[in-house]
């Protein structure tokens, strides 16, 4: 990628749309509005413009915004220019801009790509600027946004700070121990302290299954025997019809999915073919595939019309919700730790939901998410915790020893916010985004 090319893309929404935005961002930044907007409005200010092409044509009338180096997103000139959402007119823009020469089309990411090389975010903020993007729920935002407002950054360079104070302490031992200034012993000021960032940075791993649930969603899978309820509950649960109902047992063969929102969280849903013995090829791959979803489970419903056909969920490491169905019909008397429905009537659909609810994982009373935003984040953690734990344990052996595996700790935690050595981690990063952003 070459900072002394000019980008642009169309960073709103799909086309048509009542507004859209087109953004560039580069050293002919002030060019393109001399040749698109007639000059260059004042900083951070929305000024209407009429939008010309290099015949002197009206394209359309907009307003303009220029955000000079580095006070923008990218740290370079920016501009944005707003124009009515028409596909035929953002085309003509579009085209207007490619005709001028050192101007090219941004690549997926490219803008937060170059913010991220001028200093402008980091990597957990970038990785934050992407789930911010993607969120689909209430928590979804919420951690996207801790990331992306840098108040992980700030917990992580805290704990490098940490680990850079010990690591100058050990070497000004090392190289100055006859210094009067110099303390004598670091035991009892740098050795407790990395212990307790052991503890701090493992609570905080801790919190990685949180995240993970929180941006890939809680699973929840409905099992049972053929025609036990499952495809109705799901649709009942759904408020529409996902899945195929029908007298006939066996409908379902494959798993069928689909998500909810409950207390912010992405539920997921996932219906699976009855279990029983077979010899059906195809019910037998319908079932392969039913255990296949209980193995990612976070809670599983086992569902039954009547009580003694629960089928074994002895072996599922996970909780249990005994769900009986079709009571709206059902005679069979009120069985002790079972939860009673009706995809019919309705009854005990939304006790239903409040039990799935109340095993979603529990959020820091502080109203903070500083958790661990992404797996790659987690491994570096443990990184971290491995190498300062190498520390502790020569400590005893040689200074000298113990200043490197600290050193190596910082490496491992700089890697996480991408200040040290994550040329190969980039690509992946910023393909993530869309070609505006």
């Amino acid at each position: 990628m070459a900072l002394d090319d000019t980008i642009y893309a169309l960073s709103s929404g799909a086309l048509p749309s009542g507004v859209a935005i087109i953004r560039v961002s580069g050293p002919a930044t002030r060019a393109v509005l001399e040749n698109v907007a007639a000059g260059v409005p004042s900083p951070r200010k929305a000024t209407l413009r009429r939008l010309r092409s290099r015949d002197g044509s009206t394209i359309d009338r907009g307003l303009v915004l220029f955000f000079p180096a580095p006070t923008s997103f990218t740290g370079e000139d920016v501009a944005e220019v707003h124009l009515h959402g028409g596909r035929a007119v953002v085309e003509k823009l579009v085209n207007e801009l490619a005709a001028i020469p050192g101007l090219r089309l941004a690549e997926p990411g490219e803008f937060s790509r170059r913010a991220f090389l001028l200093g402008k975010m980091d990597l957990v903020e970038v990785e934050g600027l992407a789930d911010l993007i993607a969120a689909e729920t209430e928590v979804q935002r919420r951690l996207a946004l801790e990331q992306h407002s840098g108040k992980t950054s700030d917990l992580y360079q805290a704990w490098a700070d940490r680990l850079t104070r010990a690591r100058a302490m050990i070497e000004a031992e090392l190289d100055f121990a006859d210094e009067d200034d110099v303390p004598g012993s670091i035991a009892e000021t740098i050795w407790r302290d990395m212990s307790d960032l052991v503890s701090d940075i493992e609570r905080h791993i801790d919190g990685q299954q949180i995240s993970a649930i929180i941006r890939d969603g809680f699973d929840v899978v409905l099992v049972g025997k053929p025609n036990a309820g499952k495809s109705s509950l799901l649709n009942a649960l759904a408020g529409r019809d996902v899945a195929i109902v029908t007298p006939i047992a066996g409908t379902t063969r494959d798993t069928i999915e689909v998500e909810l929102n409950i207390a912010g969280f992405l539920v997921r849903l996932t219906d699976t073919a009855g279990v029983q013995e077979t010899s059906d090829i195809v019910e037998q791959e319908g079932i392969k595939r039913a255990k296949a979803a209980l193995a990612k489970a976070h809670l599983v419903l086992s569902l039954s019309e009547e009580p003694s056909d629960f089928i074994d969920t002895s072996e599922c490491l996970v909780p249990v919700i005994w769900v009986r169905t079709k009571v709206d019909i059902s005679t069979a008397a009120e069985e002790p730790g079972s939860f009673g429905v009706s995809a019919v009537t309705g009854r005990g659909l939304t006790e239903l939901v409040g039990v799935i609810e109340a095993h979603l994982p529990k959020l820091p009373a502080t109203g903070g998410l500083a958790l661990p935003g992404r797996r790659r984040h987690h491994d570096r953690l443990k990184e971290t915790v491995a190498s300062v734990r190498a520390s502790l344990a020569h400590r005893n052996r040689g200074l000298d020893i113990a200043a490197e595996e600290l050193r190596q700790a910082g490496d491992s935690l700089g890697r996480i916010t991408g200040r040290v050595d994550v040329e190969n981690l980039l690509d992946v990063i910023f393909s993530e985004f869309c070609i505006g952003k």
